[in-house]
């Protein structure tokens, strides 16, 4: 086990209607939900962020805004097509947050940053 939790966000229908209404290059092909939480990105947070559910929320109000960003930017790198009011109201219509507090690494090699 690693010293860390993971958090994962699920794609909410309104953040689906964005993402089709948005993306100037999505040539009529309809992003679906299930489509849109095909290939998630989880987030390793501390441990101690964790300990409780209070816990977690805590963290996602001080940290919502980068993870909002992180998921724009990996549909659109344009930020001048980003919604304006990136608020944490805005945040919870458009996720849902899922956290993960025992972190099982099965891998007899280490973790390396892969550079990007």
């Amino acid at each position: 086990m690693i010293n860390r939790a993971a958090v994962k966000l699920r794609y909410k229908e309104p953040a689906v209607a964005w993402i089709n209404e948005a993306d100037p290059y999505n040539n009529n092909t309809e992003i679906t939900i299930q489509s849109a939480n095909e290939e998630q990105t989880v987030y390793l947070i501390k441990d101690r962020d964790a300990d409780t559910p209070a816990d977690v929320e805590k963290w996602i109000k001080l940290d919502y805004d980068a993870l909002f960003e992180s998921e724009l930017d990996g549909w659109l790198t344009d930020e001048e097509l980003w919604p304006k009011n990136q608020s944490l109201k805005l945040f919870r219509e458009w996720f849902d947050v899922d956290c993960y507090t025992v972190i099982v690494d099965n891998v007899d090699s280490p973790i390396e940053d892969d550079g990007t």
